[in-house]
């Protein structure tokens, strides 16, 4: 019998992650909590069994939440993150983003959009370890949609796979960056401000510094550019935005 998901809960305000734990229990989910950045990180680096997805703090006692995400990502470690962030600091949602967070949701939550984005993190898991589906006869693997790839300067973006394949290196995306750079690429050639990105892609409509998401197209430029320096691509509009051009 497959044991069910484990979700790692990475909370220090006890009270809430005791009425977390509960609830994730009752969803039939298997959990471990970590109330101290550090212990997080040790644990999070070389966990006894596989983690379905982590639900992440971002202030904690010792290393904080965007230390571990980026730690965990360099370490190529891609278990889906849902980061916890501060109602009055969205701030802290690009910069949880930035760090390689898959998903956000502000304090105070609701319980129930809570278990519906962890389901949505896990179902997206899922569709992409999936192998294909066996029949009494061989046939070919299905091939992914025209939709869920995009093609430029011998680079592939896998959409489906949460790949950027590109000469001599493969970049596995998080959700995040896979969704910006559908929402760029779906509007080739086109100025796309800030601000669109921050209310169309990342959902955040508070008064917020936009320019906070220039250190996260910078990551993007590494994955997309010949010279990250000099930008043919991702290029930046002055006082807008940015543009994405597949051929300039």
């Amino acid at each position: 019998m497959t044991p069910s998901p484990l979700i790692a809960l990475i909370e220090d305000e006890e009270h809430l992650a005791q009425g977390l734990l509960f609830n994730l229990a009752a969803e039939g989910y298997r959990t471990h909590h970590e109330s101290d950045g550090d212990a997080a990180l040790a644990y999070l680096l070389a966990p006894p069994e596989s983690i379905a997805a982590i639900v992440l703090d971002c202030m904690l006692p010792g290393t904080d939440g965007f230390t571990i995400a980026r730690a965990l990502r360099d370490a190529q470690c891609f278990t889906p993150i849902l980061m916890l962030t501060a109602r009055t600091h969205p701030e802290d949602i690009l910069a949880g983003l930035e760090a390689g967070a898959d998903d956000y949701l502000p304090k105070p939550f609701d319980l129930n959009i809570l278990l519906v984005r962890i389901k949505s993190l896990l179902r997206r898991t899922t569709w992409q370890s999936a192998p294909p589906a066996t029949t009494t006869t061989p046939a070919e693997p299905a091939e992914p949609s025209p939709a869920d790839i995009y093609t430029f300067n011998h680079r592939t973006i896998r959409f489906d796979a949460l790949e950027l394949i590109a000469p001599h290196r493969t970049t596995h995306l998080t959700v995040m960056e896979a969704d910006l750079l559908r929402y760029l690429t779906d509007r080739a050639d086109q100025i796309v401000s800030r601000k669109q990105i921050l209310e169309d892609v990342w959902r955040v409509r508070e008064d917020t510094d936009t320019r906070a998401i220039d250190n996260f197209i910078v990551r993007l430029r590494r994955y997309v550019e010949d010279d990250p320096a000099n930008p043919t691509h991702l290029t930046t509009v002055r006082g807008i935005g940015y543009r994405f051009l597949p051929n300039p």
